[in-house]
């Protein structure tokens, strides 16, 4: 997955200043994205604080871990099957 330029802190920066009347037009042109990147990082990003972000963060990180322990094991589980001829 392809790493953002922007980090979280920068995102909600970001997503503040919209709220607090910058349009959105005009933020895209000063940081320099497109508006549909924006209203992405709004879907994602909308109504967070740093700390909200950084518990995001982490979550994903343990929901990704979390789904490759159980490929491992769904695969271990085939592959005793296979051994044990009772496919």
């Amino acid at each position: 997955m392809r790493k953002s330029r922007f980090t979280e802190a920068q995102i909600i920066g970001m997503l503040k200043e919209q709220e607090a009347g910058l349009p959105t037009s005009e933020l895209c042109r000063k940081h320099g994205f497109s508006p549909a990147t924006f209203y992405k990082l709004k879907a994602k990003y909308g109504g967070m604080d740093l700390s909200d972000a950084n518990r995001l963060k982490q979550l994903e990180a343990e929901n990704a871990k979390l789904k490759r322990l159980v490929a491992d094991v769904m695969l271990d589980n085939v592959v005793l099957k296979d051994l044990l001829g009772k496919r």
